[in-house]
C-alpha cells in the first residue's frame, strides 16, 4: 500500500529559499551600511583638512560605527592604526603651540630688557645688562615646553555586533527560516521513517 508524503513536504525548500533571499538582502544591506560609513570617515578627513567642525563630523561617525554592522574602523593585521588620525588637526595644535611659545618668549626678552634698564641704569651699549637679562630670561621663561599626545588626535572605532536596521534583522530572518528549514526537513525524515515502518509490519 501507497502513503503520500504529509502535505506540507515542500515547506523545508520554501524555509531555505526564504533563508537565502535573507541572506542575500543582508549582504546588500551590510555593504551598504559600510560604504555609508566610508562616507562619514571622509567627512571627518575633509573637516580636518579644511579646518573644518571637526567634533561634530567624528561626533556623527562614532555614532553610526556603534550603532550598525560592518562599519568597524579598528586597526588589523593589513590596516592602518589608529584607522582615524586628524593628521591636520594635530598640526595646526602644534603651530599654534610654536607661535604661543614663541611670542611669550618675545614678551619675555621685553620685559628683561626693561627691568634690566631699570635695575642697571648705566652701562656702556647694554653689555653690563647682558648678565642681567640671561638671568632673568632663565627666571621666568617656561620650566617645559608642552607637549601635544598624538593619541588626543588618533581613534578608532568597533562597529555594533547587532544592530536593529535592515542588515540586522534581514541576518535574523536568515538565521531563523535556516533554522525552520532543517527541524522540518528532520521532522520529514521522521515521518517518513515512520510511514515505512508501518508498511513494513
Amino acid at each position: 500500500m501507497h502513503h503520500r508524503l504529509p502535505k506540507g513536504w515542500a515547506l523545508p525548500w520554501l524555509f531555505l529559499v526564504a533563508s537565502i533571499a535573507c541572506g542575500v538582502v543582508s549582504v546588500y544591506a551590510l555593504r551598504a551600511n559600510n560604504l555609508h560609513m566610508v562616507q562619514l570617515r571622509d567627512a571627518v578627513y575633509t573637516a580636518d583638512q579644511n579646518n573644518g567642525d571637526v567634533e561634530k563630523a567624528l561626533r556623527d561617525l562614532r555614532t553610526y560605527v556603534w550603532s550598525h554592522m560592518n562599519t568597524s574602523l579598528t586597526g588589523g593585521q593589513n590596516a592602518v592604526y589608529p584607522p582615524i588620525q586628524l593628521k591636520y588637526t594635530y598640526e595646526r595644535k602644534l603651530q599654534q603651540l610654536s607661535e604661543s611659545a614663541s611670542n611669550s618668549n618675545s614678551e619675555i626678552y621685553s620685559q628683561a630688557q626693561q627691568y634690566c634698564e631699570r635695575a642697571i641704569p648705566s652701562g656702556f651699549s647694554g653689555s653690563y645688562r647682558l648678565s642681567c637679562i640671561q638671568g632673568f630670561i632663565k627666571e621666568h621663561a617656561p620650566t617645559s615646553i608642552e607637549v601635544v599626545p598624538k593619541n588626543l588626535y588618533q581613534f578608532d572605532f568597533v562597529a555594533a555586533k547587532w544592530s536593529p536596521d535592515k542588515a540586522g534583522w534581514s541576518l535574523l530572518a536568515a538565521g531563523f527560516f535556516f533554522v525552520c528549514a532543517i527541524v522540518t526537513w528532520i521532522i520529514r525524515f521522521i515521518k517518513r521513517h515512520f510511514i515505512r515502518s508501518k508498511e513494513l509490519n
